[in-house]
């Protein structure tokens, strides 16, 4: 069960406060919908808190008026902010932020235009949400190697599919 999904509209979220009575989605279309979706636990787990922040980061592009890179920095530096007070201990979060920061310093000290910068933080979160499936995938097989044919395995956090973009390690 995919935890977020980028859509035209926003990024859908698999409200993980109705679980496991009710399957429901909360659809954020800004970055403090998505700052709101991580502070009231919609969703939750690092790697899929990490995600969220980096899809806050495109939606705050996104929907900023701004017209050229330097005229976003501020604002920028607000969606950010913004998106790392949610979890104040979050490695995953700061890690997404941090990412998306560097990227962002990256392309405006190129010259850049706003389109280009708001496809490229996208682009870079559609990546991280790549590379935690491929992580989960590449773990839990290599851990799955390790398992005996009888027994049980205790997982702890993070480790089920909904701590993450939707495959989990365990």
């Amino acid at each position: 069960i995919p935890t977020l999904t980028w859509t035209d509209e926003g990024v859908r979220f698999l409200d993980q406060t109705r679980l496991p009575l009710e399957e429901s989605y909360v659809l954020a279309t800004t970055y403090e919908q998505v700052a709101d979706i991580i502070v009231t636990m919609v969703v939750r787990g690092a790697p899929a808190i990490g995600v969220s922040a980096a899809y806050g980061v495109a939606l705050g592009a996104r929907g900023s008026q701004a017209k050229t890179p330097d005229e976003f920095a501020p604002e920028f530096d607000r969606i950010c902010a913004r998106l790392a007070s949610t979890r104040p201990t979050a490695v995953n979060l700061f890690w997404a932020i941090d990412r998306m920061k560097g990227l962002f310093a990256r392309l405006r000290a190129s010259g850049v235009s706003m389109d280009e910068i708001r496809q490229s933080l996208l682009a870079e979160a559609h990546a991280m949400y790549d590379e935690d499936i491929a992580a989960c995938k590449a773990m839990g097989a290599l851990g799955g190697e390790l398992l005996p044919d009888e027994g049980g395995v205790l997982t702890h956090c993070n480790a089920g599919a909904l701590a993450t973009c939707g495959y989990g390690t365990a």
